[in-house]
């Protein structure tokens, strides 16, 4: 056999070596994210298109820092202030969104799509009703969850506009989900100077503080009445959207689609 023919057959082997061990480690970290570790796992139900299956209460509710005052933050709407609607106030439909600030599958929706879901939001065509949740915290384990809804009502307590913008930067700047980065109070007021004027003192308090701690584990609370069973959830006018298939969340045409499919 010919030097050449040896080498040309040693290169191939390499590369096959080198594509079998990319897949190896790519079907890995696919695994990982499948089944999250912890004495209870997170279900994804990949099969229905939804991303993290609800498994339970969070558990904020045993959290010390939830065990202070009910706070709720201005601005808030629904039952005990835990809902936050975005938009005009007389808008002819209403587009609820059920997240949890670590699921990542609500962060590709939001990076994906958020743009055109609040655009939609912006000209009338539907006001957006927040139903936020902790769950993950207790699947997944850590605070990070209780930690960014509690900011995100500092936010609130700002403004509509404040919370949005913070929202956005939140799911824009999300951890994966095995990290409790969003745990850490001063990695959230760093993420929080990326909104313009949002960083008062107020603001820097109620973070510090937990101030609205209590108020997210209500929040929670309110979501688990709900008939959610995944997130993101997202329902127009009470009709679900299917904003997330195998997996991969809807383009913004999709969803303009959808949208108009419902509102005519």
């Amino acid at each position: 056999m010919s030097n050449t023919r040896k080498t040309d057959q040693k290169t191939n082997a390499t590369e096959r070596m080198r594509v079998a061990r990319a897949q190896a480690e790519r079907s890995d970290r696919i695994r990982r994210r499948v089944v999250v570790g912890g004495a209870s796992a997170a279900v994804l139900a990949l099969a229905a298109g939804v991303a993290f299956a609800v498994g339970g209460s969070s558990g904020s509710s045993s959290d010390a820092a939830a065990s202070g005052p009910l706070v709720a933050p201005a601005n808030t709407t629904g039952p005990d202030g835990t809902v936050i609607t975005y938009g005009k106030a007389d808008a002819p439909h209403t587009l609820e969104i059920y997240e949890d600030f670590r699921c990542p599958f609500c962060e590709q929706l939001e990076t994906t799509t958020g743009k055109t879901v609040q655009q939609l939001a912006d000209n009338g065509t539907y006001k957006i009703e927040y139903h936020l949740a902790t769950f993950l915290d207790k699947n997944l384990g850590g605070k990070g969850s209780r930690t960014a809804l509690a900011a995100a009502g500092a936010a609130l307590n700002e403004g509509v506009d404040k919370f949005k913008a913070f929202h956005d930067v939140l799911y824009a700047n999300q951890p994966d989900e095995r990290s409790d980065a969003f745990g850490d109070v001063n990695h959230i007021l760093d993420l929080a100077g990326q909104v313009p004027g949002l960083k008062t003192d107020g603001f820097v308090k109620a973070v510090q503080e937990g101030t609205y701690a209590p108020w997210a584990a209500k929040v929670n609370e309110e979501f688990n009445k709900s008939d959610v069973t995944g997130t993101p959830t997202v329902k127009l006018d009470g009709k679900k959207l299917d904003v997330l298939t195998n997996g991969k969340a809807a383009s913004p045409d999709e969803f303009t689609a959808m949208v108009k499919q419902v509102t005519g």
